[in-house]
């Protein structure tokens, strides 16, 4: 391609078809309306009640909106919905994985009680769900995968054992599959949102310790909105990020140089 040749609707996601996991609570949230915004159709699978005053939101951007209540975890889901968004939207263009659980505990009282369904969610369910995809992308030539990583992917942390790990697991799956993927005009990258305003951040953000804490350590000096995020996952996930592969990018208000 010329340089000559770029212009802003290298940004544009009309006639694409997305799946963002976890797409209607919480981050899923903001990255369905971008995509929406952005002229993609969206199949929301979660395994929150349906929302459907967010759906007529993302449907009031004139594309389509489905959201379907499915729990990935279970055998054969994975694939039932990436059957569904072929069947009713008429492929699988970019998949968004967001859906994720925390259960955060003291490492000396962690159990495979927490472990497992951590990694089963976090990532097993990402794996799954990212192969049935890959298999149509591979078939047309093109598509746009994105893991919803963490900092937690470069970091530690106390009581975060299993989502630390799970995440440093999403960033290993998400260059693996760059490696697997891009002879067939695959990117796959992954996004590690740093502290956000969000439901799950409720009750870091009302202890007057761990919210200052977060902002001393935040050079912008303040917590991510959501909508900090949509200007990324719209890159991510369009022609304007063509040669970007195997990267996860840090959307955290420098929180990570400190």
């Amino acid at each position: 391609m010329n340089i000559s040749e770029f212009n802003m609707d290298f940004f544009s996601l009309r006639g694409k078809n997305a799946i963002v996991t976890g797409g209607n609570t919480g981050l899923g949230q903001a990255f369905s309306l971008a995509l929406a915004k952005a002229g993609a159709n969206v199949m929301m699978p979660s395994i929150m009640p349906d929302d459907l005053g967010f759906v007529r939101s993302v449907e009031a951007e004139g594309v389509k909106a489905i959201s379907v209540q499915a729990d990935l975890t279970e055998p054969d889901m994975p694939e039932q919905i990436v059957a569904q968004c072929e069947r009713t939207l008429g492929s699988v263009d970019i998949l968004v994985n967001c859906a994720g659980i925390g259960l955060n505990n003291d490492f000396h009282a962690y159990s495979r009680n927490e472990w497992n369904p951590m990694v089963q969610v976090n990532l097993t369910s990402a794996f799954e769900i990212s192969h049935k995809a890959a298999l149509r992308m591979m078939e047309q030539k093109s598509g746009k995968i994105i893991n919803v990583c963490s900092l937690y992917s470069f970091l530690g942390g106390q009581g975060s054992v299993a989502y630390a790990a799970t995440k440093h697991g999403l960033a290993g799956l998400t260059k693996a599959l760059c490696d697997e993927l891009a002879q067939y005009n695959i990117q796959v990258n992954g996004i590690a949102p740093g502290y956000f305003k969000t439901k799950v951040t409720e009750r870091t953000r009302s202890n007057p310790e761990r919210h200052a804490w977060v902002i001393a350590h935040t050079p912008e000096g303040r917590w991510g909105d959501p909508a900090d995020l949509m200007g990324t996952i719209v890159f991510l996930a369009s022609r304007a990020s063509q040669f970007v592969n195997g990267h996860i990018l840090v959307v955290d208000g420098g929180f990570i140089t400190r």
